[in-house]
């Protein structure tokens, strides 16, 4: 049964009123303390009716929440809990309840790495303990892929505050290709995740005609406000239109998506399907040897990437370039597999 927010203000004014022995509770008493708990937290001024209050009460005492309360009525007058130890906050829970709780912990922990979502981590350190404290604590059956030790993790809150308040930055960056660091002004938009590493992506000052550019927080060295530079808002694209036609981050706007033919073997047709590379993959046609699918793509390098991934289990029919691209990709690295000797030798026996 679902409660909304005014609902669990009454509940637990009524609990705190039948919980406190150091007063005689009447209805309209009740009435009075939860129409002021009401106007304190959600600004409502019209009070609350009596139906609504004996309702609450007899809700309270039935097992539709699961807090089935001993209220009592005093003297066919005055409300109070029957057990004096009991509180709406101390009802024990369920074996559902409990491993629902232990499969929440699971989901919300893979948040703690994140900086930005430290206040959640607090929250998700009780939920923990109280989940542990029950003694019916389970092994998780949830596990996320995660790469806890990727580097720039920490400056997520800042550059999440930047694209929330609005504000330029002055990073620190140093790409795989740079002898040195470089500091750019930079005007981060939002923040992009593909294949567990985070990267921003926004305009860099004076560099407009650059486009949107992605800068990954592994690479980043510092980041500091940018004094006296005003910030260059997102009156582009959003970020789902912005990646609709690509495979991970590499955007090129002078490039349009192009039809992508690939041959899948039998082996690895199930896991294509059942996973699309993309939102436009569409299946062709099928054989008794594997299956030929269409994406509709820019031809960047996570796709070659992806393509590559599958070996042997997937080939390109089209178009030619990409074709050629992954042909010479993997016969380089076949090239180097063949003038590359292996450091394990095989060991001859003694002879006897």
């Amino acid at each position: 049964m679902p409660v909304n927010r005014n609902a669990l203000i009454r509940y637990k004014t009524l609990d705190a009123c039948l919980r406190n022995r150091q007063r005689k509770w009447t209805l309209d008493d009740l009435i009075e303390r939860v129409s002021e708990a009401l106007y304190e937290y959600e600004g409502i001024d019209k009070g609350i009716s009596r139906r609504t209050i004996q309702a609450d009460l007899q809700l309270m005492r039935s097992d539709k929440l699961g807090y089935f309360a001993p209220i009592v009525v005093l003297e066919k007058k005055y409300y109070r809990y029957e057990d004096p130890a009991y509180s709406i906050t101390n009802i024990p829970l369920s074996d559902g309840d409990l491993l629902r709780m232990n499969e929440a912990v699971e989901v919300l922990k893979q948040f703690k790495g994140f900086s930005h979502f430290s206040s959640l981590n607090e929250v998700v350190q009780k939920l923990e303990d109280h989940v542990y404290s029950t003694g019916r604590k389970s092994a998780p059956v949830i596990d996320f892929e995660k790469n806890e030790g990727l580097k720039g993790l920490h400056f997520l809150e800042e550059l999440y505050q930047a694209v929330i308040q609005k504000k330029a930055l002055q990073i620190r960056y140093q790409s795989f290709v740079a002898r040195s660091p470089q500091v750019i002004t930079f005007h981060i938009w939002w923040l992009k995740e593909f294949k567990n590493r985070w990267f921003a992506a926004g305009v860099q000052k004076g560099k407009d005609k650059q486009g949107i550019m992605h800068l990954a927080l592994d690479r980043m060295v510092a980041i500091n406000p940018a004094p006296n530079t005003d910030y260059i808002p997102n009156e582009m694209t959003d970020a789902d239109g912005y990646y609709r036609d690509v495979i991970g981050v590499t955007v090129s706007e002078n490039l349009r998506a192009i039809p992508v033919k690939l041959f899948v073997t039998r082996l690895h047709a199930p896991y294509v399907e059942t996973k699309p590379l993309h939102h436009s993959q569409r299946v062709l046609e099928q054989r008794a040897e594997g299956i030929v699918i269409q994406l509709r793509v820019q031809h960047n390098y996570e796709l070659e990437k992806e393509i590559l991934g599958f070996g042997e289990g997937m080939i390109v029919l089209a178009p030619e370039r990409l074709r050629v691209a992954i042909r010479q990709r993997l016969q380089a690295g076949l090239d180097a597999y063949t003038a590359t000797e292996s450091p394990a030798q095989s060991v001859e026996p003694a002879s006897a």
